[in-house]
């Protein structure tokens, strides 16, 4: 359940104390005005945190502090013009350029900042969604919200200083060149890298871009130059009209973007539709407006929307594979076939997930074996990352319907152990231990599975099966009904069951309303309606 409110009412500090209280895990969406952050956390420690339209200057921090070179960084970002899917820090592990540690200890130092930063928000609001993790490729930390809270709030007392002088980051500054020569007051570091950057062209945004340090580092060594005499307001930056326009169109696209992650949906819808206001050729706003369908479960909309974003010059490999995922929810599988024969001819002939989403569109045409085949031959294309939970799933899928039991448990439990909050897999797992007549490891991988998600309603039906197999009737008839609830036509041998359980109690009346319900569901079910029939003929 969402936790939302006002930062006039509770301030962010207030709320990281609160949720780290309560050891919670989700994210925290802040906005203030036309700005938009968010916190990830982890059992009540913060795991990331980033800002939407704050430059992600991991690269070029890491150049200024002499870690790696311009032409290293170059070389990174060339890369991933044509691997977009891979981030900068990612690339340069791969090339070992750059440690592991080393690139988390400037992440460390990035999602600590962005932090500081969302602390000078005041006029604002929070979400909190729990159990809403960050994307698979961010690189993860563990700080305790504690340790940031002092520096946080020093921070802000010094922030209220520093605006009085540096009231926004688009004012221009030059260097009293005179002043500085006669006078031999020392300069802090900051200040003594800020100021040969201060050149009466750059304003403070770029400054931070140019210095490598933080705003608020920057911002810091401008005041004490500015109160010292050093430098004096000479303007403000004013963009060309293009420039503007283009600034705007990647503003809300970065706002969309951030929104679906944190799964503002009507938020992100809003920002994409001004992104195609401005852009109306923009692929990837149509193709995130596509997502937003989908995760409705707008499989007609979505179709449309891929098609116009396919339409358009340079629309990449994702586009067509997510059109095939779309249409194969419509059963549309031949022209699923053609969308994802097209993303492998447009690049992604060594995409796991392309050739994945092709073995289970053989497994929904009933071609075991193929999809068997193709499934498990996707798993090398993970390289070293593990293979996602969806591959898990389907992959032991296959296996189970191919007859190999015991391959399918091994990859359900491999899976379950690297996703372990992949409620879905939890779920899998429980039908091939049930399948596998290990009755009491079904129930517990079930109970495991309704931790993670209580909204699957597959989860309760398996575990009421369990209970009913068992006679434990009471706790099958809770099961049923919570499955129901979720999910009504989730299959007829639910309302079958809950006949029974009700006959068995002598509640005949609604033993026949749910045999009913479950003859509606499969009409062809003798055994269902052969107890309708005897169950009438002794009410005659």
């Amino acid at each position: 359940m969402a936790i939302k409110g006002s930062l006039r009412e509770a301030s962010l500090p207030d709320v990281l104390q609160l949720l780290a209280m309560g050891q919670k895990t989700g994210c925290l969406s802040v906005t203030d005005r036309g700005s938009f952050g968010y916190v990830y956390f982890d059992r009540g420690r913060i795991s990331y945190a980033s800002i939407v339209n704050r430059r992600d200057r991991l690269g070029d921090v890491l150049v200024k502090n002499g870690v790696i070179t311009q032409q290293e960084l170059d070389a990174a970002v060339a890369i991933q013009n044509t691997h977009r899917e891979k981030r900068i820090g990612e690339i340069l592990i791969d090339q070992k350029i750059l440690s592991r540690e080393e690139l988390h200890q400037y992440i460390r130092v990035q999602i600590e900042e962005a932090v500081y930063y969302l602390f000078t928000w005041t006029q604002g609001t929070f979400s909190f969604e729990a159990e809403v993790r960050p994307d698979e490729r961010d690189f993860l930390v563990s700080i305790s919200p504690d340790a940031l809270l002092l520096e946080g709030a020093r921070r802000v007392d010094e922030w209220g200083l520093i605006e009085k002088k540096i009231p926004s980051f688009d004012l221009i500054f030059a260097v009293d060149h005179e002043r500085v020569s006669q006078s031999d007051a020392p300069l802090t570091p900051e200040q003594d890298q800020v100021l040969p950057l201060v050149d009466g062209d750059r304003d403070v945004a770029a400054l931070v871009d140019a210095s490598g340090l933080g705003e608020f580092a920057v911002a810091k060594a401008l005041y004490g130059l500015v109160t010292a005499g050093f430098v004096q307001r000479v303007g403000k930056s004013k963009p060309a009209d293009a420039t503007v326009k283009e600034a705007r169109v990647e503003e809300h696209r970065n706002l969309g973007v951030a929104f679906y992650k944190t799964g503002m949906l009507d938020e992100a819808t809003r920002e994409f539709r001004r992104v195609i206001e401005l852009r109306d050729g923009d692929v990837q706003a149509r193709f995130y407006l596509a997502l937003v369908a989908m995760r409705r479960h707008q499989w007609e909309e979505a179709v449309e929307l891929l098609r116009q974003a396919a339409a358009q010059p340079g629309a990449r490999p994702a586009v067509f594979h997510d059109l095939g995922y779309a249409l194969e929810q419509l059963g549309r599988y031949d022209d699923a076939q053609q969308a994802l024969e097209e993303a492998l001819q447009r690049g992604g002939g060594d995409d796991a997930r392309i050739r994945t989403s092709l073995g289970v569109l053989a497994l929904k045409r009933g071609d075991i074996e193929t999809a068997d085949t193709v499934i498990a031959s996707a798993r090398a294309l993970w390289g070293r990352q593990p293979p996602s939970a969806a591959w898990f799933h389907y992959a032991a899928l296959s296996a189970a319907l191919a007859g190999d039991l015991e391959r399918a448990l091994a990859l359900a439990t491999e899976g379950c152990e690297l996703h372990p909050h992949a409620a879905v897999l939890h779920n899998t797992r429980a039908v091939i231990l049930e399948r596998s007549g290990d009755y009491a490891g079904a129930q517990r991988a079930a109970e495991a599975g309704l931790h993670e998600d209580a909204a699957l309603a597959q989860l309760h039906k398996n575990l009421a099966d369990a209970h009913y197999r068992e006679g434990r009737y009471e706790e099958a008839l809770d099961g049923y009904q919570r499955a129901v609830k979720l999910s009504p036509t989730l299959g007829h041998d639910m309302y079958f069951k809950l006949g029974n359980i009700r006959y068995r109690w002598q509640e005949r009346t609604q033993a026949v309303a749910y045999w009913q319900r479950a003859l509606e569901l499969n009409p062809d079910n003798d055994r269902i309606r052969t107890n309708l029939e005897l169950v009438r003929s002794l009410q005659a």
